[in-house]
């Protein structure tokens, strides 16, 4: 009987493609990767098998995949350890005899050093690269950026404070809720024909900010502006407001990747992936702001 290993399982995103294998397969062929037990007891409880390990942990990920036919393969979240951390995984993968990995790598445009992510970047590009060479079958889920990290973006006072500020321009941007991520790598999983196969795995449509900041003004009823300053302006607003350097860097350089168009491309055949049409920024962000709407 195949067994099929989901990495991060503690997470969001794992969390979502254990609950929909689960939908359709027995719990004794799912296999759940973590680092520590007590995040997972629910789905143990359920009967999924749950094996422990870190991606800096060669050994543990060798023991981990032993037996192993498909390996669902999510990428880490340390961006400085990610390139030795994915190695890892790659490697043990191919020496415990995993037939297919499906890894979730990321939309993008520009893949040179001068893309304002390069440094998020080097992980997908090189462990695609890897997996291509491994022997092993594979599929590469390049997932656009998380609907659900627009709140982020756009700040928890937007409502008081009536603006939104990025320096993302007039960008566009094509998002997919995590929830439908994780059941089109479900639906991946369980379904044959997706061997050596790219997905782009985005909305079908893209918005600009915008768009967005009408659409949370139709959705609360208030007046929202939006104001797209210089990245240079926009650092020395965060840092002056007392944010973290790291946070700093990084809402900068994802908003103004948003802004050169990194995650502008749409998939209209979406909905044949995720057997139905995908959650559409108007719906989303009218659930997270339609309750304050007067």
């Amino acid at each position: 009987m195949r067994s099929i290993l989901v990495t991060g399982a503690s997470g969001q995103l794992g969390r979502g493609v254990i609950g929909h294998l689960l939908n359709t397969i027995p719990a004794t062929r799912v296999i759940a990767f973590v680092r520590d037990a007590e995040k997972v007891q629910d789905l143990s409880a359920k009967g999924v098998g749950v094996r422990i390990g870190s991606y800096d942990d060669p050994a543990s990920l060798l023991r981990a995949f032993q037996g192993v036919d498909t390996l669902f393969f999510i990428s880490g979240s340390d961006i400085e350890k990610r390139v030795p951390q994915h190695k890892n995984v790659v490697e043990a993968a191919k020496q415990a005899g995993v037939r297919h990995v499906v890894y979730t790598s990321f939309q993008r445009k520009n893949t040179t050093a001068a893309s304002p992510i390069a440094f998020v970047a080097e992980a997908y590009l090189r462990t695609e690269e890897w997996l291509r060479a491994s022997g092993m079958t594979y599929t590469f889920l390049k997932n656009t950026l998380y609907m659900d990290m627009l709140p982020m973006f756009i700040g928890d006072q937007v409502l008081q404070t009536g603006t939104v500020y990025l320096p993302a321009g007039n960008g566009r941007g094509a998002y997919l809720t995590r929830a439908d991520m994780a059941e089109i790598g479900a639906r991946v999983l369980l379904t044959p024909g997706h061997e050596n196969k790219e997905y782009d795995v985005t909305g079908e449509s893209s918005v600009t900010l915008a768009d967005i900041v009408a659409l949370i003004g139709a959705a609360s009823g208030k007046k929202i502006q939006y104001v797209s300053p210089s990245a240079d302006e926009f650092k020395k607003t965060l840092r002056g407001a007392g944010v973290p350097e790291v946070t700093v860097n990084i809402v900068t350089a994802f908003s103004v990747a948003i802004g050169q168009g990194e995650f502008e491309k749409t998939n209209p055949a979406v909905s044949t992936l995720l057997g139905r049409a995908p959650v559409s920024v108007a719906q989303y962000l009218k659930t997270v702001y339609g309750g304050a709407a007067k």
